[in-house]
């Protein structure tokens, strides 16, 4: 059976730049400049709150990782989860650049266990209601993870990634795995392969193995769903540029903030619990304590976009246009 991928326009366009020596017209928003100063904003209050008070097309990355109204907290209480869903799935789409994308954590989980809301659900409002392409499914599988009895036991999660339109942004050469040396040379006496792509490693598939954080990494921060930052950072590398925004406004942990500035990016999130300023407070720590305070990285925090000095427009500098 033929490699279905040989019929998709997009790839055949993308082999004939590639053999062309050119590049995609979303690679021309990249600021060269990594070491730029940046700027990330934080907030505890409501997400459409929050939402409201950024202008339109100006965010290149939002990372995702929302309630699904398994009553953890008064804010994960919904009598109807997709009616609430849906406004800031349309807010989303409004700041999202026409580069941009949006990945959104969350599991397609056992009914006897879920709420009444899960990633599922929101896939299938989105193809339904929104213009935003479902790039990929990426699976992230991990190792450890909880027992189960009347089901097989979980041990992936799904990252549902979203682009605002066809001239979305992705870097895959910033998140190549490099191939072992004996991989390596095998494969660069293969006449039909590039010795420059064999150069830069694999891609990484849509099947990411990291682990989770266990209860004594020394990532952790208190909150109970933390992310790895490896996976936040794969995400940040591939789908954001230097220079430019990554909003997450369901921030939990206050790992996006962290990756954010340690990758030179931008960043504004939210999150609704106020212990959430406790855990920025944490993830600032681990910068200082790994030397990316201002000898490595310049950037400055500040809580609340009122207090952004000196406004708001500077944290979102203009994202030109890719050309057509």
């Amino acid at each position: 059976m033929a490699n279905r991928s040989h019929r998709n326009a997009g790839h055949r366009a993308m082999n004939a730049l590639n053999k062309a020596g050119q590049k995609h017209s979303s690679d021309a928003l990249v600021n060269a400049d990594a070491s730029a100063r940046t700027k990330h904003v934080y907030e505890v209050g409501d997400c459409l709150d929050m939402l409201a008070k950024i202008p339109d097309n100006s965010v290149q990355l939002i990372v995702c990782d929302p309630p699904y109204n398994i009553l953890l907290a008064d804010w994960d209480d919904h009598a109807n989860y997709i009616a609430w869903a849906k406004t800031w799935l349309a807010e989303a789409e409004r700041v999202l650049s026409s580069t941009g994308s949006i990945a959104i954590f969350g599991g397609l989980q056992y009914q006897g266990e879920a709420g009444s809301g899960d990633l599922l659900s929101i896939i299938s409002h989105m193809r339904e209601h929104s213009k935003m392409l479902l790039a990929n499914l990426i699976i992230w599988n991990y190792p450890n993870g909880m027992s189960a009895q009347r089901f097989f036991a979980n041990r992936h999660e799904e990252i549902a990634w979203f682009a605002k339109t066809k001239k979305y942004y992705f870097d895959l050469d910033a998140v190549r795995e490099p191939y072992d040396e004996a991989t390596k040379a095998a494969y660069m006496k293969d006449k039909r392969l590039n010795p420059e792509s064999v150069e830069k490693g694999r891609n990484p598939t849509n099947v990411w193995r990291i682990g989770r954080l266990n209860g004594n990494s020394l990532e952790r921060v208190g909150h109970p769903t933390q992310k790895p930052a490896a996976v936040i950072e794969r995400l940040v590398r591939a789908l954001s540029y230097p220079g430019s925004t990554v909003l997450d406004f369901f921030a939990g942990s206050g790992v996006t903030a962290r990756v954010a500035i340690q990758e030179g990016r931008n960043s504004i999130c939210t999150d609704a619990d106020p212990v959430f300023r406790e855990y920025m407070t944490k993830q600032l720590g681990f910068l200082r304590a790994e030397g990316l305070l201002n000898s490595v990285r310049q950037y400055d925090v500040v809580e609340g976009l009122e207090n952004l000095d000196p406004s708001y427009e500077a944290l979102t500098p203009g994202i030109p246009e890719a050309a057509e």
